[in-house]
């Protein structure tokens, strides 16, 4: 996102939940509302360290995105997409990336949101993992608790990606400075959240749209989720 600001584009963020039922230590910070303050203040600081003016807020609830109306939640995400055009739009596969339940709900109502609006079928990009850091980490992952189900992490081949983001040392100690519940982990964790890899979604593979919707004429702007 700050490589996209810098280069001039409009970027917008959307975030589904405050992550208040997300607590690695439940007696430090409480799940809830004073984790939910936590967080958007983490949030709050993250976007500014990286440029980005425009969030917007879906204040659904951690851990509900199951229950959530999906047409009420896409429409939603279709106005938003509707109102900026992006050409780049950001979210998670159908996996999930971990299998978690929001993170897998987004994916469904990202991917509905463009259908509505007619972007570009290249226009959406899922997030994903390159081999080496499948690799690399996949153990400490395990260890860790990462994966939310028997599933496995998204795997794609560098060539094969649409984006890929290193983050410098500079950008990771902003992550640690303004996120208290990051530092307490491992910065193994924060070395995985430090390559950010995403792969173009193809109509085919993922049956996002038929190839016979034509594409609108996406402005240059970008979204993010």
């Amino acid at each position: 996102m700050a490589r996209a600001v810098a280069a001039g584009s409009r970027v917008v963020c959307a975030t589904a939940t405050r992550g208040e039922q997300g607590s690695p230590d439940p007696r430090r910070w409480q799940p809830g509302p004073p984790l939910a303050a936590v967080r958007t203040e983490e949030l709050a600081a993250a976007l500014g360290e990286l440029g980005v003016r425009e969030h917007i807020w879906l204040d659904y609830p951690d851990g509900g995105g199951g229950e959530v109306d999906e047409d009420e939640a896409a429409s939603q995400l279709a106005e938003i997409m509707e109102e900026i055009r992006p050409d780049t739009v950001l979210t998670f596969g159908p996996d999930g990336m971990t299998g978690h339940i929001d993170h897998r709900a987004v994916s469904r109502w990202t991917t509905a949101a463009a259908h509505r609006v007619r972007l570009s079928p290249t226009a959406l990009h899922f997030a994903t993992n390159t081999p080496a850091v499948v690799a690399e980490f996949r153990q400490f992952m395990d260890d860790f608790g990462v994966m939310m189900d028997d599933g496995e992490l998204p795997v794609t081949s560098r060539d094969e990606l649409s984006i890929y983001v290193a983050a410098d040392g500079e950008l990771l100690s902003q992550r640690f400075v303004h996120s208290p519940i990051s530092r307490a982990r491992s910065r193994h964790l924060c070395r995985v959240w430090g390559r950010s890899a995403f792969a173009r979604s193809s109509p085919r593979r993922h049956s996002v749209w038929p190839e016979s919707t034509g594409p609108s004429d996406a402005g240059r702007q970008r979204a993010s989720r």
